[in-house]
């Protein structure tokens, strides 16, 4: 008799954002007259950027002509973007990163759900709590976690660090050591950053601990201030114990496309194997590759014209981050954020929960956001809000509001 992965009941609910999308049909369908605005879900509204356009087509044409036709891809990706990969995302600040030790892949989601089926399955794993729910629940899935208990809202096997106000959202060394820490920065939900001398020391503790460090760098292009490293290997010895996740969703709208990628260094080893060569073969046979059209318009973002489009609609995001963060302290709200990330996060008013908060947004401003606690425990009485809607609807929602 056949018998189901029970890991997959441990579980609790839905996964947030389907959670969050059903009650959002629900009080659509209840309330045709209202126009809802969504600034809950972290996706991208800006077109794709001209250049991308222009490599689309080019790539189409290519796959028309039988001379210029591609079949599937590399297993680590075409040459012509992870060499430019190499280049500018770390040549430029000056990490020795190979295109050898890049995996194209269809985005830093899957990579990061997927990367723990290289390690042990008795591996304790530790969050930041809040955090981003895929890393939590790949590993639940895996059986690496335990139960969950209820009052507690978390997972018993789990080591959670929480991230609050006092320590400025960035976790401290937890008293158990792990053997994979979860870090994400800039980080989601919060929008909080890490300093590079504060990332050296995680990089130094997981050497000294034999722990491998799976970093979240999804939203490293919009870092602007200075001292906030854009990838861990700007420390040193991070070669030897790290393991870095890029997106192009956010950077550079790529969500309907899918693209992202994962380095791991020929250096990082574990008992003697490289783990290069581990994730080589899980993606050799379980990956079929992002499709040719989509690596060219990738490799495209590269280019001087992509690079100045890419980076005006960045700006655009973060316009709209620097309204939302602002009008939310004009009108009386505790908010941070916004500043290196496209994400806000602020406090729920006079008590409420992040859910109740949720529901009162939606039925009197017809706004929707993220309840912080979907992020996990120490998100309660926080709620998320993101720059990735229009600019009209960004002013439009702030301006509900403040007439709350």
């Amino acid at each position: 008799m056949a018998k189901i992965n029970r890991n997959y009941l441990k579980l609790p609910g839905s996964y947030l954002f389907s959670t969050i999308g059903k009650k959002v049909r629900e009080y659509a369908a209840a309330h045709p007259e209202a126009e809802i605005i969504r600034l809950g879900i972290g996706d991208v509204t800006q077109p794709l950027a001209p250049a991308v356009i222009a490599a689309l087509h080019s790539a189409v044409e290519e796959m028309g002509q039988a001379d210029t036709f591609r079949g599937y891809a590399p297993d680590l990706g075409y040459e012509f973007l992870r060499k430019a990969i190499a280049d500018y995302d770390y040549g430029r600040i000056g990490c020795s990163i190979s295109p050898e030790e890049i995996f194209v892949s269809d985005g830093a989601k899957c990579d990061c759900g997927n990367i723990q089926e290289i390690f042990d399955t008795d591996s304790r794993i530790a969050v930041c709590d809040p955090v981003y729910p895929v890393y939590v629940d790949s590993n639940v899935m895996a059986g690496r976690t335990g139960e969950y208990d209820a009052d507690l809202q978390r997972f018993r096997d789990v080591i959670y660090m929480p991230c609050t106000e006092e320590n400025g959202f960035a976790p401290e060394f937890p008293e158990e050591v792990p053997d994979l820490i979860y870090l994400c920065f800039p980080n989601n939900p919060t929008g909080a950053v890490i300093t590079r001398e504060a990332l050296q020391g995680w990089v130094d503790y997981a050497n000294k601990n034999g722990a491998v460090i799976l970093y979240d760098a999804a939203y490293e292009a919009y870092i602007s201030e200075e001292n906030v490293p854009h990838s861990i290997y700007e420390c040193d010895g991070a070669e030897t114990c790290a393991i870095e996740f890029r997106s192009f969703s956010k950077t550079a709208g790529f969500t309907g496309l899918r693209l992202g990628y994962t380095v791991i260094p020929m250096a990082l080893t574990l008992e003697g194997v490289r783990l290069h060569d581990l994730w080589a073969r899980r993606h050799g046979t379980k990956y079929n590759g992002a499709p040719y059209i989509v690596q060219r318009a990738g490799e495209a973002i590269y280019s001087p014209e992509g690079r100045s489009q890419i980076t005006g609609q960045i700006a655009y995001y973060m316009e709209n981050a620097k309204l939302i963060r602002e009008g939310l302290r004009e009108a009386g709200y505790t908010a941070s954020g916004g500043v290196n990330a496209p994400y806000i996060w602020m406090k729920t008013p006079d008590g409420l929960s992040s859910w109740e908060f949720f529901d009162f947004l939606l039925e009197n401003a017809n706004v929707v956001g993220t309840p912080g606690v979907g992020f996990g425990p120490h998100g309660e009485g926080y709620f998320r809000l993101t720059a990735f809607g229009s600019r009209e609807n960004t002013l439009r929602a702030m301006e509900r509001i403040r007439h709350l």
